[in-house]
């Protein structure tokens, strides 16, 4: 069986794990610390909050900002549920644009033309890594008719003047766009560390922070810890201070902070990300677009734009030029029966229940549609050895060969 995305799991983790697990400190404390400043360190992010997944984190952002009843968040048709799911949390409406034609990243055009006077953040997605074009998105934000629209309730508003850019690049980590890491390139960033994310802490994800200098971003951060454990104006290591036992609660906040066993995991796998998990994924891409090269139905993904914008190869898409949907999903099964794991990523908003039940029409999103009726993501992951990948590779021309020529 080559399964689609098992995680790193050797050694050096087991001994950070045990060495946490000894310490008598595994809820969130030191390393937790430790791992959220080498974050900003790698990233370039002015301040790095850790939580127990990026869907918390870019949640409690927007309930920050004062995101809430009557405002709306622009994201792309083309995402996970989380993207969606955060805003309609908050009270808030997801108005959801289309990609680009051609790719899975959403277009800059629509989402100028989804702005109105209660759009309060735009939530782009760098799917499989690839960075959107925050130029664009920049320059939509900053027009003086753009900001003419904004139309600001709460004090974080008002501060910032502007639409906020929150990015979810929840498979973007160590990404580059323009010479800079995403982290550092919107005003805040979350990644997940899911257990099939290029990094993991089993379950877990980080926001990092880069507001306009008229935040104070250490205070920026205490708030969201804050809101992370409840409320509690002390979290468990303040509280351990000799005589400091004494908190209060000073707002009704959630509980979706990160531990030192899940920080622990992620130490190892940041001190080893660029040298060791970023090229051997690398790697297995290009060995990847070497397979697929002569094949005529095959749209291999993007990987690089330039000489400074480069993904983090989180996933390889590959999407099947003449198949149809339903050919598509014959030839995932004629790979299964092979034991070869593969998956889609993703299935559209506006086709799953709980959206399509809001109003959400597909046939609005004809990019979206075409991008995902023939993607098939193939396995990626550190431990894939060259011969599995050949093996994926000849399965999918069989299965396109099979079933497409039917």
């Amino acid at each position: 069986m080559i399964p689609f995305s098992p995680p790193r799991m050797d050694q050096k983790i087991v001994d950070e794990v045990t060495d946490t697990l000894l310490s008598g400190w595994i809820t969130t404390g030191p390393k937790t610390k430790r791992f959220e400043k080498e974050i900003s360190e790698y990233t370039g992010a002015q301040k790095t909050v850790c939580f127990n997944s990026a869907t918390a984190g870019i949640e409690l952002v927007l309930r920050w900002f004062g995101v809430g009843e009557g405002d709306e968040v622009i994201i792309p048709a083309y995402t996970y549920c989380a993207t969606a799911n955060v805003v309609v949390h908050c009270g808030a409406k997801p108005v959801m644009v289309d990609t680009l034609p051609n790719s899975f990243n959403l277009d800059p055009q629509k989402v100028r033309e989804a702005v109105t006077e209660r759009t309060k953040v735009i939530v782009p997605v760098d799917i499989a890594g690839f960075p959107c074009d925050y130029d664009q998105l920049w320059a939509i934000i900053y027009d003086n008719e753009i900001k003419k629209l904004y139309t600001p309730r709460t004090d974080e508003q008002k501060t910032l003047g502007r639409i906020m850019l929150m990015a979810d690049s929840a498979h973007g980590f160590g990404a580059v766009y323009k010479g800079k890491k995403l982290g550092s390139v919107a005003d805040g960033t979350a990644f997940s560390f899911h257990a099939v994310k290029n990094l993991t802490t089993a379950e877990g994800g980080a926001v990092c922070l880069n507001m306009p200098e008229q935040f104070d971003h250490e205070e920026m951060y205490r708030l969201l810890n804050l809101m992370s454990l409840h409320g509690q104006s002390k979290d468990a290591l303040s509280k351990m201070q000799k005589g400091a036992w004494r908190y209060d609660v000073t707002t009704p906040g959630y509980k979706c902070n990160m531990t030192d066993i899940q920080a622990s995991i992620g130490l190892v796998e940041l001190a080893r990300y660029d040298s060791e998990t970023l090229q051997r994924r690398r790697a297995i891409c290009a060995l990847y677009d070497q397979e697929f090269a002569n094949c005529d139905w095959a749209i291999t993904p993007t990987f690089e734009e330039g000489a400074e914008t480069e993904t983090s190869y989180h996933l390889y898409q590959l999407r099947v030029s003449s198949a149809t949907e339903a050919q598509r999903d014959a030839i995932i099964q004629f790979i299964a029966e092979r034991d070869i794991a593969v998956n889609v990523h993703f299935i559209p908003l506006p086709m799953l229940t709980a959206y399509r039940e809001k109003g959400y029409d597909i046939d609005h999103y004809p990019n979206a549609l075409a991008n995902y009726s023939n993607e098939i993501s193939l396995p990626l992951f550190f431990n894939l050895t060259d011969k599995q990948v050949l093996e994926v590779a000849a399965a999918v021309k069989d299965g396109v060969k099979h079933i497409c020529s039917r």
